[in-house]
């Protein structure tokens, strides 16, 4: 059984409709929406999965929220990476427990909080933004997550190319505009069998990172693609696509190192 929720804990409020919200649990605090008022006293000590109700009567279930609910929900500082993404880049770069990663830009920290996640207390993650202000904001993203910086993230400031090589890691995961740039030092620190995965919006951006990677002659099994997402509707006899889907965000490219002979 779960521990009771406390205060300082985040809590996923959710409505008979669907609709859900996220809030710090405080001592003397109350939520506040067009459901009613709910003082935060009436939530500390519940039972994850249980229900409160608002002074208006509205019937809420009460949840901690999932790394999923945490990232559409968290304040940004840039533009996130979505959790359909963050699946497949987790799985085609193949971070798994004890990975070392280097991460560029930080951004808002979803995609870090995710390797953080995958590579477990034996991995590592270097995650580099040159944003002061963006690295910082991660930061207490970061920390409101987790209750503190996990001892196997290290965040920084500054050019990822000139960190590559004191690294020294296994996975190279990017998120920034011309991922192209740190190819070369990829290709010089990146293991033997290492991967490389880059995030990037835009088709000119996704050739232009496909054609380095392949003139370096250091990578194969080249793959770019996007991730489409369609929820569907399901009630009753009515079975059908919902009305809206989440589109295209941005192509992912991955390449495996290979040793020069």
């Amino acid at each position: 059984m779960s521990d009771p929720l406390a205060p300082g804990e985040d809590c996923l409020l959710i409505d008979t409709k669907g609709r859900y919200y996220l809030i710090r649990l405080t001592e003397g605090a109350e939520f506040h929406s067009h459901l009613g008022r709910l003082p935060h006293a009436e939530i500390i000590g519940a039972r994850e999965g249980s229900s409160v109700v608002t002074e208006k009567g509205s019937r809420l279930a009460v949840l901690r929220p999932r790394l999923f609910d945490y990232i559409l929900k968290m304040k940004r500082g840039a533009q996130v990476v979505y959790p359909k993404d963050i699946g497949p880049i987790l799985v085609y770069g193949d971070i798994a427990p004890g990975s070392r990663v280097l991460e560029a830009g930080t951004g808002s920290g979803a995609l870090t909080m995710a390797l953080v996640r995958a590579v477990g207390p034996d991995g590592h993650v270097v995650s580099v933004d040159r944003r002061e202000d963006h690295a910082e904001h991660a930061r207490r993203a970061i920390e409101r997550f987790f209750g503190g910086l996990p001892p196997s993230l290290e965040l920084r400031v500054g050019d990822v190319e000139e960190m590559v090589a004191g690294v020294q890691p296994d996975r190279i995961v990017l998120d920034l505009p011309q991922p192209w740039d740190v190819v070369d030092a990829a290709a010089d620190s990146l293991q033997g069998g290492g991967v490389f995965c880059a995030y990037v919006p835009t088709v000119p951006q996704m050739q232009q990172t496909v054609e380095t990677l392949r003139a370096s002659g250091s990578f194969i099994e080249l793959t770019s693609f996007e991730t489409l997402l369609r929820t569907w509707n399901v009630e009753g006899r009515s079975v059908r696509p919902d009305h809206h889907m989440v589109g295209h965000t941005g192509f992912v490219t991955v390449a495996r190192k290979v040793l020069q002979t």
